[in-house]
Formats: C-alpha cells, structure tokens, sequence
C-alpha cells in the first residue's frame, strides 16, 4: 500500500471561482497545505479566500479541516489546512499571524520572488535578505506556531530565517541548484542550514524547477522528482525530505499570468512556455503511470523510507512548531 501523503503546498484558483471538490484528486486521507494568497492578496483578500475554502470544506463530506497535528490522518476524508506565500496578506500587521493561525493557516513564507516589506525575493539581484520587519515576522511565527517557509525567498533570507528560528523551519516546495540550477531552487548550504534547525525540504514537481518541462515528460518529472528527493536524503538526511508538489489546479491562469506580466516573473519562468506538473495521481502511482512512490523504491528506498518523505517527516516537524 501506497504511503500516507502529506502534500506541504498546492494551488486552487485565488478567486470565488475555486472549487474545493478539484482537490478530491488526491487520496482520500492526505493532509494537504493549500495556497490562500501570495503578493498579490491584500489582507482582506486572503480572509475572503480562507472563509471560503473553509465554507466549502465543511460543506463536502470528503474534506475535514486542520486544527491539530491529530486531526491528520486515520479518517477516510482528505485533512485540509493552509498557506500563504508572501508576507503581503499580513499588511504590515504582525498581529494577523495568530488571526491567520486560527483559520487554519500553518505556514507562511515571507516574500514571494520579489522584495517586499520583510525579505528579498529569489528573483532579486541585490539579496539583502531579511528587514527588521521580515525578522520579527520570523519570531512571530515561531511564537504563534505557525511554519516559517524559506520558498520563493532570496538565499540570503532562507539563511537568516534558519539563523533566527528556533524551531525548525522549512521549505515547502523548494528543488535543489545543484540538480537543476534555476533562481527557484535552492543551494546545499540552505539545505543543511534548514536541516540544522530540525526542519524539512517539500521536493516540488514543477517542470520548469525539475529541468523537464514539455508536455509529453510526464514520466521524466516523476524521475526527476525522484533524483532530487534521492539528492537531498545523501545531502541533509532522509528525515529533512518531504513532499510540497506545488501542484497547480488554477494551471491556465497562472499560464496566462506568466504570459500577461513577464515582469512579475522572470526568463527563467517564462522561457520554458506553459509550465506543467506532476500531478496527485503520479505521487503515489494511482494513475496509468509508475508513480513517484515506485520511482523510490526503484531507487532503493525501503518502505520506512518513502513514508517518512511522504508524509511522517513533516508530520513530525508539525508537532514541534504547531500549537497544540
């Protein structure tokens, strides 16, 4: 039997259009991190998103929504929580972390590829890395309960959050530069830094950050996806690795932002064409594929292994941050 899955970051439409029910492709089971805002939200666009994933998630007897670590798994229903990946929502106010905190949200990442108030981007030239403000934005999540994200962040800020932390940070949906040198993934020194803290690495399945992007590679990104998670147990240790696919359900408007603001992003983003993904279904081999748990034990990953990067490594970080 497939591992338990907890996916650390996925994207449904930032809109009144998104559906919760598209989020019934995962396993019946996982825990799933799902995305209520990045730069782009103000403080009263994320709250409007998160009451309305909640709304539709007691709503859908599939879905049940996080509070605890224990709420997380042994149920027939898919564990829902959430994530934001700017400081931008908070809008210069630290207060809303634990207003966040207490509508689900477990993890948050200070700035999403571009300077802002707290923290340089990794699409930013001069890495100045994190403000006073982005600091204190860090011991707040740290005092709160909530993850500090190291994603998207400047390398210099993803240093300084894992030199200020004091319980373990992570990075949600981050790959490795030397794998696959591109502005979104992260250095060795990172990795072990975030390692240092107790904390754990989300491989992502993103084409563009796994070196294989066309539409016909699915099977390559599953092995991809496997290369860097292979890469990161011999780097920082099988327990720093995890799953954060960044899976995308609101693929054709993110496309169409690449193709409509080229310099929200970079060439490094928009070079590539149409980014695509791999999907729940090759995670655990539940499609027409070998998924990416038969890629690990192909590799030689033992049984004990694949769970703990699946689902029980951050599992176990969860319960050293969250509040219980």
């Amino acid at each position: 039997m497939p591992p338990f899955l907890w996916e650390q970051h996925c994207c449904l439409p930032l809109s009144s259009a998104a559906r919760i029910g598209d989020l019934a492709r995962y396993p019946a089971g996982s825990y799933l991190s799902v995305n209520v805002g990045y730069s782009r939200q103000s403080t009263a666009d994320a709250l409007a998103l998160v009451h309305q994933f909640r709304r539709d998630a007691l709503a859908d007897s599939r879905f049940r929504l996080v509070g605890r670590v224990d709420d997380i798994g042994g149920f027939d229903r898919i564990a829902l929580a959430f994530d934001l990946e700017d400081a931008g929502p908070l809008g210069g106010d630290l207060d809303n972390v634990a207003r966040f905190y207490d509508l689900g949200v477990r993890s948050l990442l200070p700035a999403y590829n571009h300077a802002n108030a707290a923290g340089c981007g990794c699409l930013d030239t001069a890495d100045t890395g994190l403000t006073g403000y982005g600091r204190d934005l860090v011991r707040t999540l740290n005092e709160v309960g909530m993850f500090a994200d190291g994603s998207h962040c400047s390398r210099r800020t993803g240093l300084e959050i894992a030199e200020l932390s004091v319980v373990p940070m992570i990075y949600s949906h981050s790959n490795f530069a030397a794998l696959w040198d591109h502005p979104r993934n992260i250095t060795d020194e990172q990795a072990r830094a975030c390692a240092a803290t107790g904390g754990v690495i989300g491989i992502n399945g993103v084409g563009i950050f796994l070196g294989c992007n066309a539409a016909d590679e699915r099977a390559e990104r599953i092995a991809a996806m496997a290369r860097h998670i292979e890469y990161g147990a011999g780097l920082a240790g099988i327990e720093h690795i995890g799953i954060g696919s960044d899976y995308s359900f609101d693929a054709e408007d993110f496309n169409a932002e690449l193709r409509q603001n080229p310099t929200a992003f970079s060439e490094a983003y928009t070079r590539w064409g149409p980014l695509h993904w791999v999907p729940p279904e090759d995670l655990l081999g539940a499609a027409d594929v070998p998924g990416l748990d038969e890629a690990l034990a192909s590799l030689g990953f033992s049984a004990a292994d694949r769970a703990a990067v699946f689902g029980e490594n951050f599992r176990r970080v969860a319960r050293q941050v969250w509040r219980s």
